[in-house]
Parts: structure tokens; sequence; C-alpha cells
């Protein structure tokens, strides 16, 4: 049973891995903002699969539900403000890409 649940941690914490490099792959990568913005979502969402792998494994699962309700929440607000930023950026320039966004002002 113990090496069951082993093995079941490790496949977890190989999997919040991989979506964190491919988060992180995906903001540096991308010149496009949209694409950027959801590799930030992928980012969050393995930060959020690691809390609660590490509450499971300390033994305080209450904690990092508490923790991870904490960030999707804050998660929230700041997709909502990149988002409306992303949309005035489009309105403003008819493009979303961030190199074309230098020449903004105020």
């Amino acid at each position: 049973m113990i090496q069951e649940n082993m093995q079941l941690l490790w496949y977890f914490g190989i999997f919040a891995i991989l979506l964190f490099i491919t988060g992180f792959y995906c903001i540096l990568a991308s010149f496009n903002m949209v694409r950027a913005l959801i590799g930030l979502e992928i980012l969050i969402k393995a930060a959020t699969l690691l809390i609660i792998l590490a509450g499971y494994i300390v033994g305080k699962t209450a904690l990092a539900q508490a923790i991870v309700i904490t960030l999707i929440v804050i998660e929230i607000v700041v997709m909502v403000v990149a988002g409306g930023v992303i949309l005035w950026a489009f309105r403003h320039n008819d493009t979303i890409d961030p190199r074309n966004l230098s020449n903004m002002k105020g």
C-alpha cells in the first residue's frame, strides 16, 4: 500500500514538473499575449498541484487546501486584470504582439 502511494506521488510530482516547464516555455517562447496568459495559467496550476502534493506528503492537507483556495482567488484577479490589459492593448494597437507595444504611452 505504501509502495503504491509513493509511486502515485512520483507520478503527480513528475506531472506537476512537466506542467511547470510547459507553462514557463509558453510564457517565454510566445509572441502572443493570450498564449502567454495561458502559459501563466498552466504555471499556476502546476504550482497548485505541487502545493497539494506537498500538503499530502507532510500530512497537512487542510493547510494545503486553504493555501490553494487563496491562490485560486489571487489567480482569478490576476487573470481578469491581465485580460483587461490585453483587451485594451488590442483595441488601441489592433495587435496582441508584445513587441509592438513599445510605442504606448500612459
